[in-house]
């Protein structure tokens, strides 16, 4: 069999980690809920420009572009990775600090104040990685929210 080579910076744990990321997940899941706070999982990806901070690009952020945007049925992408037809050019979250925000403005009418939440899910970094650092990552937060 040929041997395949991993992809640098994208994980894949064996059975017996992720038994062990799946334990710690569950304590910090528990933990949190006991203390109040609601657990949600927001979108993988974000409008480029919010992630961008209105332009100015400090990480590198994976963006989407869709292979088959040249196909007659499919819109096509410029450069940006914008459709042509107006829809915004994406990209994966690189922290869940830009989608939380979006979050609580998009469902604030729905959400009781203070919003207590934690979250627990992948983020990607577009950035070579180091010891220790990933491309692909877990992350966990825990925020509170005032209605000010």
């Amino acid at each position: 069999m040929a041997k395949i080579a991993p992809l640098s910076g994208f994980p894949e744990l064996l059975p017996a980690d992720r038994m062990v990321e799946r334990a710690i997940i569950a304590s910090l899941s528990a933990t949190f809920e006991l203390h109040g706070f609601a657990n949600i999982e927001t979108r993988v990806v974000e409008p480029l420009d919010r992630l961008a901070k209105g332009g100015e690009i400090d990480k590198e952020i994976y963006v989407l572009k869709r292979l088959q945007a040249d196909r007659p049925d499919q819109a096509a992408t410029d450069r940006s990775g914008a459709d042509q037809a107006g829809d915004a050019a994406l990209g994966m979250h690189f922290d869940l600090t830009v989608p939380f925000a979006r979050y609580v403005l998009e469902h604030a009418g729905h959400l009781e104040f203070p919003f207590r939440r934690y979250q627990i899910q992948p983020a990607w970094r577009g950035e070579r990685p180091q010891e220790g650092r990933y491309r692909q990552f877990t992350q966990a937060d825990v925020d509170i929210v005032g209605r000010d």
